[in-house]
């Protein structure tokens, strides 16, 4: 994972100081790009630990094209909690605490703290025990999912992307319109989160299936790990539903940023030396990758430094 690890470097060597929505502030780059060679291991961050299960039962969440996260948090999955529950304290049925300026006061105000993570179990909970609750707090609007498999046209109906693009690929693989994107200007308002992995176009070159990700903004210590990883199995499950090999991950990128409060975390992830690379491991017990399930999708090898802890930016 040299290639993340020399982006890291180059963005404190080279960044320019940018205030942020979020009002942490950043340091950041416009314009980069990694490759990754898939036949050379699963690109997994091995200087601090990643958790390859959330990955992957996050990208199955977007195939399955649902955008609630009651699913994920049945799968023990916390990767979006903040933003419904956003969603839930910003609303006029929420009655607790004052939760404004949650995300920034929870992190300096050890009272505050302690509200916010109480106020946020009763939330995760009421989500599991409530599905008329979470039919209508825990829904992040047209994000990811609904792009991809259900991108709404004008004439009332709907567009299957992921379904659509697969078929490209296995009818006419030299086309130069294996795209699919889940940026949509109609619904970007309505997304508890505006999409940040834009859109992405595979390319089939010598039986091998590449993909290239534009992602307009980028959270490098906490999300790049988790992007690199998540297309990349991207990747290797098209392929695999193809009759293809996975080739190349390239990683493209618009505001490429590390937040203020991550500069020593990134810096401790410098000093540590990679590793190698992980194997992907996918069960053949399942026909299309559209079946399968969380503990379909392994990693061996992994042996990864331990994790680093830093806060999320809402």
């Amino acid at each position: 994972m040299k290639q993340y690890l020399d982006m890291c470097r180059h963005i404190l060597e080279h960044g320019t100081e940018k205030g942020d929505r979020t009002g942490t502030g950043t340091i950041s780059v416009f314009g980069y790009q990694n490759r990754y060679d898939l036949q050379e291991g699963f690109p997994l961050v091995t200087t601090k630990k990643t958790a390859f299960r959330l990955i992957v039962s996050e990208l199955l969440w977007f195939l399955k094209g649902d955008t609630n996260i009651r699913t994920l948090l049945q799968e023990n999955n916390h990767i979006w909690d903040e933003w419904a529950f956003a969603q839930w304290v910003e609303s006029e049925d929420y009655d607790g605490p004052d939760m404004t300026d949650f995300g920034r006061r929870s992190q300096k105000e050890p009272v505050f703290a302690e509200q916010y993570n109480q106020q946020m179990a009763e939330f995760r909970q009421r989500v599991l025990d409530d599905p008329e609750f979470a039919e209508t707090y825990a829904d992040l609007g047209p994000v990811y999912g609904e792009q991809w498999r259900s991108w709404p046209t004008s004439t009332g109906g709907s567009i299957d992307q992921l379904k659509n693009v697969i078929e490209s690929i296995r009818n006419n693989p030299d086309s130069r319109r294996h795209i699919v994107t889940a940026w949509n200007p109609e619904f970007v308002d309505e997304m508890a989160l505006p999409p940040c992995h834009t859109f992405f176009q595979f390319y089939v070159a010598d039986g091998k299936l590449s993909c290239q990700l534009y992602q307009r903004s980028a959270d490098v210590f906490l999300g790049v790990p988790f992007n690199i990883a998540s297309y990349a199995l991207l990747t290797h499950l098209v392929a695999r539903e193809c009759g293809l090999e996975p080739g190349e991950f390239i990683h493209t990128f618009g505001d490429a940023h590390i937040y203020q409060n991550h500069m020593e975390q990134v810096k401790e992830q410098l000093s540590r030396k990679p590793k190698p690379l992980p194997s992907l491991v996918i069960s053949d017990s399942k026909d299309s990758i559209f079946q399968l399930e969380t503990e379909d999708i392994t990693i061996e090898g992994y042996y990864p430094d331990p994790r680093i802890k830093a806060p999320v930016a809402v």
